[in-house]
């Protein structure tokens, strides 16, 4: 599916285009852009198409789209849980396994329907120890010892997946101020959770909050009470929910599995530790996530790391290419160079490193990331992996962008967005009623790509408006 487009390459970007590029303080240079029809025929506009550069989270195309088609848009996630021992009269004295299947939306109150099934069946009290089953995914926990992407760890978009998220493993802490004192609630069901607020009020406007923020601090006291240590400062008369990724990941999971099986007139006397389902288990449970189609809508429309990432490992899972490696992403890189061959698109200078975009070494051309959409737009599955994409003015990444104008409605976009690296890609239908599959991406170097922005749009815009 490579297309000669030698004869059809630009020296330039659109002249619309090139007028904010210039007003931003930014090159040409920067610039890499392909248009082309949505189903066939040869590229209309190209430059510097083939550039191998950096996407940003528009890669997450590339992730949603081959798993669809790797997979199915029914495929589902599996969470099982087993037990070693019988229950006699509603006590379970052996261990209870909880399986991971890759979950990527695992929340608290879908596991605590889950573990409501389980007391259904008759198990109340659990004296031994929980096991945290995560092998489908190699390394099991990735989380360890992983270096931070940037300064804010504890972020919800920096969080790293494993086979058994629960709840994205974060705590969410309602802040509300008014003239006298600054309060905290925990919002997340855990159990042997205590808050140190030391936050003191300020006069600074609400949506300014953000700016005297100090990262929390988390710890285990010697009676194994987990403490959450809050400074700086907060507007008053403001109310805000911060969400944090600040736990270990078998202490975040103890402390909510505590909470929720006391919810439910259950008593635990165990711990959780690692480990696998042994060969003689039995199981008790099984609980399904919702499909892949479903998945995917949350993955483009808000751009979800986890879930992204999620998406790419379950293809080298499910691979019958995971016997030939011992790391998961590795299977999955293999699936998708063989998915390339198997679409006759170039592989060449391809790097993902966790199938996100969430990465500093993430590279792929224009061209490449256009042929991808290329057979999306004449698949089966064109129709749910399209209602994924944001809708230009109305929802997702794209909600507040370009209304008004002639792709308002008319354009569905995939946004990308890192320190040096704006970029967006999807389909576009113009003024004609025809559509457009159109990549841009940006990369500015050691300048800020926010300034890009505009010009981004405007690559849209130009194509709705029907090239002029």
């Amino acid at each position: 599916m490579t297309f000669p487009f030698g004869v059809l390459a630009q020296t330039a970007p659109p002249a619309s285009v090139e007028v904010l590029l210039k007003k931003a303080g930014l090159k040409n240079q920067y610039l890499s852009m392909v248009v082309m029809p949505a189903r066939e025929g040869k590229p209309e506009f190209a430059y510097q198409a083939e550039n191998i550069v950096s996407p940003a989270s528009t890669l997450k195309l590339l992730t949603s789209f081959i798993a669809l088609d790797e997979l199915g848009p029914n495929f589902r996630w599996k969470t099982q849980a087993y037990i070693d021992a019988p229950i006699q009269q509603q006590v379970l004295q052996g261990k209870l396994y909880l399986k991971g299947g890759g979950d990527p939306n695992l929340t608290y109150d879908k596991l605590s329907l889950f573990l409501r099934s389980l007391r259904i069946q008759g198990l109340r009290d659990i004296q031994g120890d929980i096991v945290l089953d995560r092998n489908y995914f190699q390394p099991n926990r990735p989380e360890l010892n992983a270096s931070n992407f940037d300064d804010n760890p504890d972020a919800y978009y920096n969080v790293i997946p494993d086979a058994l998220l629960i709840h994205s493993n974060i705590t969410a802490l309602t802040i509300t101020a008014d003239q006298q004192q600054v309060e905290v609630k925990l919002a997340t069901p855990m159990d042997k959770v205590q808050v140190i607020n030391q936050i003191a009020r300020s006069n600074a406007p609400c949506n300014e909050w953000k700016n005297s923020w100090q990262a929390p601090k988390a710890q285990l006291d010697q009676t194994g009470q987990i403490q959450i240590i809050l400074k700086g400062s907060f507007p008053k008369n403001c109310q805000t929910t911060v969400y944090l990724n600040l736990l270990d990941r078998n202490t975040y999971i103890a402390s909510v599995l505590r909470a929720l099986w006391q919810e439910l007139g259950g008593s635990w006397q165990g711990k959780v530790i690692d480990g696998a389902v042994p060969p003689n288990a039995t199981l008790l449970g099984q609980k399904e996530s919702e499909t892949l189609a479903d998945t995917i809508r949350i993955i483009n429309k808000f751009s979800d790391n986890a879930m992204a990432r999620i998406a790419f490992m379950t293809m080298g899972a499910e691979s019958a290419l995971a016997k030939n490696f011992a790391d998961t992403n590795q299977a999955a890189n293999a699936v998708v160079r063989d998915w390339f061959f198997k679409h006759d698109i170039s592989a060449q200078g391809l790097v993902i490193e966790n199938g996100s975009g969430l990465s500093r070494i993430d590279r792929i051309s224009p061209m490449q990331l256009a042929h991808i959409l290329r057979v999306a737009a004449n698949s089966h599955w064109y129709p749910e992996f399209a209602s994924s994409l944001p809708i230009v003015g109305i929802d997702g990444s794209m909600r507040n962008r370009l209304k008004t104008s002639k792709a308002e409605a008319k354009a569905r976009i995939k946004t990308g967005y890192l320190k040096n690296v704006m970029a967006i890609a999807g389909y576009v239908r113009d003024q004609q009623d025809r559509d457009w599959i159109v990549v841009a991406l940006l990369n500015t170097e050691d300048m800020p790509a926010n300034k890009g922005k505009a010009a981004l749009d405007e690559v849209i815009n130009w194509v709705a408006l029907g090239r002029p």
